[in-house]
């Protein structure tokens, strides 16, 4: 277990192959990280697929309104749906879209980023000012390395739970 200094901005994602710890960044995007942790809490994002994930790019979660894997209709939604909550607007910040960070996944509008995030398997630096970076993996990249390709993958991997390491 990495050593968590903040466990109140800290997030759990347990997926098949173990747990992946993400330290969020509060200071540089505060508005992204509330939403994280308020849908974390109310367990919007348990049992939410991987819809989108492209080698060498990036994998992307978090529609909490199609992305349940329970209904095939939903699974091949995915990636068009958010939360109930009202979308997010963009905080932009000098971070760079480097390797195991987490980016607001988000229309064209910049300013509708909603429950939808992506994980960064390389630097995407071509992301860099485009796209609010809220957090960045401190443990387990290697199951988020794993997680099973396409855009749909036939059999999508899911956060079996994600969780503010607080209440853990």
């Amino acid at each position: 277990m990495p050593e968590i200094k903040d466990p109140e901005n800290t997030i759990l994602i347990e997926l098949k192959g173990g747990t992946v710890t993400i330290e969020l960044l509060p200071d540089v995007a505060p508005q992204h990280c509330a939403r994280m942790k308020e849908l974390a809490r109310s367990g919007q994002y348990d049992n939410v697929c991987f819809h989108r994930v492209i080698e060498g790019f990036m994998a992307q979660t978090g529609d909490v309104e199609h992305g349940d894997m329970e209904d095939g209709f939903n699974i091949r939604r995915a990636g068009t749906g958010g939360s109930d909550l009202p979308d997010v607007p963009a905080e932009f910040s000098r971070i760079p879209h480097d390797r195991g960070t987490l980016g607001a996944a988000r229309s064209q509008n910049p300013n509708s980023a909603n429950s939808q995030f992506f994980i960064n398997f390389k630097d995407n630096h071509f992301l860099n000012g485009q796209y609010t970076v809220y957090g960045r993996v401190i443990a387990g990249m290697e199951h988020v390395d794993a997680i099973t390709r396409g855009e749909p993958p036939a059999n999508p991997d899911r956060m079996i739970s994600v969780k503010v390491a607080a209440d853990a």
